[in-house]
């Protein structure tokens, strides 16, 4: 598996991002540039094109691109964000991906749909009903998607769904109990670990302050490259945060 990876550099204001579930640190714009860096590198090193989105230096949380698009297959289903400061991060996504060919479609209000509450599994679409995504948007997001089974999941103390759980390459989900419930479970060794980027194959891409994680998925038999997004995890960000993967 192979593709395309969209990005989106962070811009001056990331510590104005906005923090819900967790204290507010300070965070250092210098360092999460580079680490934003050292993320993109690790896709390309895997195999992944990187497209850049534009920048958006006003807008805070610009660089966590996944809230903005769902894509399945050739569709690309730009969401409405639950936070109506976001909403404008989604019109420079837009253009990107009609430039790529793909057919762009969009959540309609009363919907709201940020891209971190959809796990996608095979032929399955985890979305989670948070704060940011509400029913309406998940509704329109099935009837977007009718060759796919559309399961709507409950969160508990947490921003979004994947912010609980993701999936293996094998499609085995991996998360906090604490937060969600789902059957099945692999339960990561910290709380990071339940961040699982597929990168083809048996590869993945994990945070570095799950190290415990990154060992035991490698005793499965997972090849794992870590990243350090420390900066990005005081934003309540996560490895799945800072891309979309487009693939061939």
């Amino acid at each position: 598996m192979s593709g395309i990876a969209l990005v989106r550099k962070p811009g001056p204001r990331i510590a104005e991002g906005i923090v819900t579930h967790i204290q507010r640190e300070p965070v250092d714009p210098v360092r999460a540039a580079a680490q934003h860096d050292a993320y993109v590198a690790a896709l390309a090193a895997a195999g992944w094109r990187t497209v850049h989105v534009p920048p958006a230096d006003d807008l805070p949380d610009a660089p966590f691109v996944e809230d903005t698009l769902v894509v399945s297959g050739r569709l690309a289903v730009l969401t409405r964000p639950g936070a109506v400061e976001r909403r404008p991060e989604v019109d420079s996504v837009a253009q990107v991906v009609r430039d790529l060919g793909m057919k762009a479609v969009r959540i309609a209000r009363p919907g709201t749909l940020d891209g971190g509450d959809v796990l996608q599994s095979g032929p399955t679409v985890y979305v989670g009903r948070s704060a940011r995504t509400n029913a309406q948007g998940i509704t329109q997001l099935a009837a977007l998607l009718p060759e796919r089974t559309v399961v709507p999941v409950d969160l508990s103390g947490v921003l979004h769904l994947k912010s609980a759980v993701t999936a293996l390459p094998d499609g085995t989900l991996i998360g906090d109990p604490r937060h969600v419930d789902l059957p099945g479970l692999l339960v990561p060794e910290e709380e990071a670990g339940a961040h699982v980027v597929p990168l083809g194959g048996d590869r993945v891409l994990l945070a570095a302050s799950a190290p415990r994680t990154a060992a035991m998925l490698e005793k499965r038999g997972l090849t794992v490259t870590t990243v350090d997004i420390s900066e990005y995890e005081k934003l309540e960000g996560c490895v799945t945060c800072l891309s979309v993967l487009v693939t061939d």
